[in-house]
């Protein structure tokens, strides 16, 4: 190598020096403009509503309506139970329901024939005191006149007697008053009875078709069956976990330090980036921020005033809705991991 050759290169050297410096400084430049706008995120996953479908009797399964992994709709029938003992239970109910209604009618009779009596009973008493009144006017007059003999001894006494009937009478009708005042008392405690008893009967029709009706389990949302651990004649115990379904609408959470969360804010503009579709980007908005950072909510919170204190920078899980327009927004799946970046300004 020349001397000449060597002093050129050692010229050159400071040019491509500075060209990589400057091509440094550009990027950086333009990178500490793009973060100073934005906050990104690798914490965050796909979230969904997943449905437990669990059993609330104990029966052996009769029919299976889905596959696993299946999209069902609301409202779909997915199992069947063997129902045929609830039916017999419920068809029994309503038997002694038609029976207690029955009851009512024949109570209501009763009633009414007591309060019959009773006003028959009241209309007595209202004779027997008019005919006491008269027999008191001619007892009263008879007296006169046995005293100056316009009248027999025979016929004075005949007054008497029937004035002392009407007032016996008087107190007959009032005792049977009395004594069908308590009859009515006694038919309207039968009545109010006999309509608890239809109450009770009611109630227990309608539990006895509520059970029959969770025979047939349907689906709880729209979604993905999936999880499926029932099989066609297995007996199911209640509480027992058949399926779960997975609601078509998805969300994102991103968990964001709390050192970004300053300019993050609801109605802000999210891109998010979906590993699973190749980092394919859906439009998102942040709608909410959860009630206290993720740690708070562990089996094992942190408790900073045990005395072992190590300050450790927290995040704030916050919520992000996705365009559900989007054709991607269909392919996505609880649990993929995706990288949220927030435009703050």
């Amino acid at each position: 190598m020349t001397e000449e050759s060597s002093k050129k290169k050692i010229k050159k050297a400071p040019i491509i020096l500075g060209i990589v410096l400057a091509i440094g400084a550009v990027i950086g430049l333009k990178e500490y403009l793009y973060y100073s706008h934005v906050e990104t995120t690798d914490d965050a996953q796909v979230m969904s509503n997943i449905d437990p479908v669990v059993a609330r009797i104990s029966d052996y399964v009769t029919d299976i309506n889905f596959k696993d992994n299946e999209h069902v709709t609301k409202g779909q029938v997915l199992v069947k139970l063997d129902d045929k003992d609830l039916a017999l239970k419920a068809q029994q109910a309503e038997a002694d329901l038609l029976s207690a209604q029955a009851n009512v009618g024949v109570a209501k009779a009763n009633v009414a024939t007591a309060e019959s009596s009773l006003a028959t009973a009241k209309g007595e008493i209202d004779a027997t005191q008019i005919t006491l009144w008269k027999t008191n006017q001619d007892l009263e007059r008879y007296q006169n006149l046995i005293k100056d003999g316009s009248v027999t001894q025979e016929q004075f006494d005949n007054v008497k007697a029937a004035q002392q009937s009407a007032n016996a009478q008087v107190d007959i009708s009032k005792n049977k008053y009395a004594a069908d005042e308590k009859q009515y008392e006694v038919a309207q405690a039968n009545l109010s009875s006999v309509q608890a008893s239809v109450s009770i009967k009611q109630s227990a029709l309608d539990y006895a078709k509520l059970q029959l009706s969770y025979a047939t389990i349907t689906a709880p949302a729209s979604g993905i069956a999936s999880k499926r651990s029932v099989q066609l004649g297995q007996l199911v115990q209640i509480g027992s976990s058949l399926l779960a379904i997975v609601e078509d609408s998805v969300w994102i959470e991103a968990n964001f330090k709390e050192t970004q969360m300053y300019n993050i804010k609801t109605g802000q503009t999210a891109e998010v980036q979906v590993d699973a579709l190749d980092g394919k980007d859906i439009e998102g908005t942040i709608t909410s921020f959860s009630g206290g950072t993720g740690a708070v909510f562990s089996l094992l919170p942190p408790d900073n005033a045990a005395g072992n204190f190590v300050k450790v920078v927290q995040r704030v899980p916050v919520r992000i809705s996705l365009d559900n327009k989007s054709e991607a927004y269909k392919s996505l799946r609880p649990g993929l991991s995706v990288e949220v970046t927030v435009k703050v300004n």
